[in-house]
């Protein structure tokens, strides 16, 4: 950096932000009201871009798009989005040359480690978990929204009004960019092998998920788990399991959370709510509410107001979200579903017979047991885009022939609707076990699809 004259003001840090997402222009207004010079670089050069561009532009921050970022121009500071690989070629430069390069969420600690953090990871249920935990602190006069990889941008919470708690769901591609979030209370969901193609081995994405949860001061772990119980039961002090299954499901772990044979909700010992208060199904839900009471019951949160907000928690957008009923199918949306795992689950949680939707961008993983629920339950499958071919084989190869491949989500429920009330199936299910990245920019964007065809083929 070029050092200032005497008499002259001494010249402003330049940083770079890598992403025009939420995330990215969330940085990039935070690095300016910081001080810095702010140059943001994403490599398309869309409408929304060029929007963002013009808006950044009246606020003194330089837009490259169409640009793939690389450290050759004077920088001290790059900060990734959560959706740009860690080991991108300008990213190992940066690195190199002693930038300092950090992710969007790292930026948000260095605003906000003052406040108390929850930290909030998992494979599956993270942002169910995180929702609920949301709505718990809207039920009281406590400020916490929802950030990071649901809801707001975490520098964006820098950038408002002050929250009370800062509110957080980490993905492994935000954790792996931040060594520094500590939260005051950290959550373990699930774990299940998943982004494989970015983080390499399982063992790496394990670690990715522990080194939160090492750096939190209370810890939250589902005891409903078995990865988890049988790799961290003796890892850390301060640490709260929970279980649906009663208190003495998981021995010699003994939860802190947990529901009796009465149904109540337990927390160390004290009753909190009865488990039916929440209207969500699946029993991966009544794990969720239990991590959300453990997290509430740390924050101080009166019983009351826990109560309130489940009673009044009507689930979360794409994870097996009721859309529609049409001549007595319900169409579910669980989009959110993009791994094998959470097919599962969702296909679990339905009533059957079932139509399946499915596919997208496959990912690699451990089909089996979604095979099996497939199996089970499914009395057609839908197979829509890349991985149609590759799930096509799958099913043969178990023994399973009633699928087709229809190509698009148009397609899919067009059919559905022609061949649901003959199979009389009572569910139509999108829960595509795969990313989306083949037809759509985001695994909302084929839920809100999938919605907008049932609303055009079935009203």
């Amino acid at each position: 950096m070029e050092s200032a004259q005497p008499g002259q003001p001494k010249p402003q840090p330049t940083a770079y932000v890598i992403g025009l997402g939420l995330s990215g222009v969330a940085a990039a207004r935070l690095l300016n009201k910081q001080g810095w010079h702010v140059v943001v670089s994403d490599r398309n050069h869309g409408e929304r871009q060029i929007s963002q561009q013009n808006a950044l532009a009246i606020e003194g921050i330089e837009v490259k798009l169409g640009h793939i970022f690389s450290a050759d121009a004077p920088m001290e500071l790059v900060v990734a989005s959560p959706g740009v690989p860690w080991d991108l070629p300008g990213l190992v430069q940066a690195r190199e040359k002693g930038i300092s390069t950090i992710g969007e969420m790292e930026l948000a600690w260095r605003a906000l480690s003052h406040l108390p953090w929850i930290g909030i990871t998992g494979t599956n249920g993270k942002t169910t978990t995180t929702e609920l935990v949301a709505a718990i602190f809207k039920a009281t006069t406590l400020k916490a929204p929802a950030c990071g990889n649901i809801g707001y941008a975490a520098c964006q919470v820098a950038l408002d009004p002050k929250p009370d708690w800062v509110l957080a769901e980490l993905s492994s591609y935000q954790i792996e960019a931040s060594i520094g979030p500590k939260p005051k209370i950290g959550v373990w969901t699930t774990f299940t092998p998943d982004h494989l193609s970015r983080h390499k081995t399982i063992e790496n994405y394990y670690a990715i998920k522990a080194s939160l949860l090492e750096r939190s001061e209370n810890r939250i772990l589902n005891g409903d788990d078995a990865y988890l119980r049988e790799t961290l039961a003796n890892r850390w002090e301060n640490s709260y399991w929970t279980s649906i299954d009663g208190p003495n499901a998981i021995a010699p772990l003994v939860p802190s959370t947990f529901i009796d044979e009465q149904g109540w909700v337990i927390h160390e010992g004290e009753k909190i709510l009865a488990a039916t208060n929440l209207k969500m199904v699946g029993r991966h839900n009544f794990q969720n509410l239990l991590m959300a009471v453990a997290v509430a019951k740390l924050a101080g949160i009166p019983n009351n107001a826990i109560a309130t907000a489940i009673e009044n928690f009507s689930g979360v957008s794409h994870r097996l979200e009721h859309i529609i009923t049409w001549e007595g199918v319900d169409f579910i949306n669980d989009s959110k579903a993009t791994n094998y795992d959470a097919a599962e689950v969702g296909l679990s949680s339905v009533s059957s017979p079932t139509i399946l939707i499915a596919g997208g961008a496959s990912k690699e993983g451990d089909d089996t047991a979604w095979l099996e629920r497939i199996q089970e339950k499914a009395v057609q499958v839908l197979l829509i885009g890349d991985a149609a071919p590759k799930f096509g084989q799958r099913l043969i190869d178990v023994g399973y022939g009633r699928f087709e491949d229809v190509g698009t989500m148009e397609n899919a429920v067009k059919r559905s609707k022609e061949i649901a009330l003959g199979l009389k199936a009572k569910v139509v299910l999108l829960s595509p076990a795969c990313a989306s990245f083949d037809q759509y920019t985001n695994f909302e964007a084929r839920g809100d699809d999938f919605r907008q065809q049932c609303e055009r083929f079935l009203k």
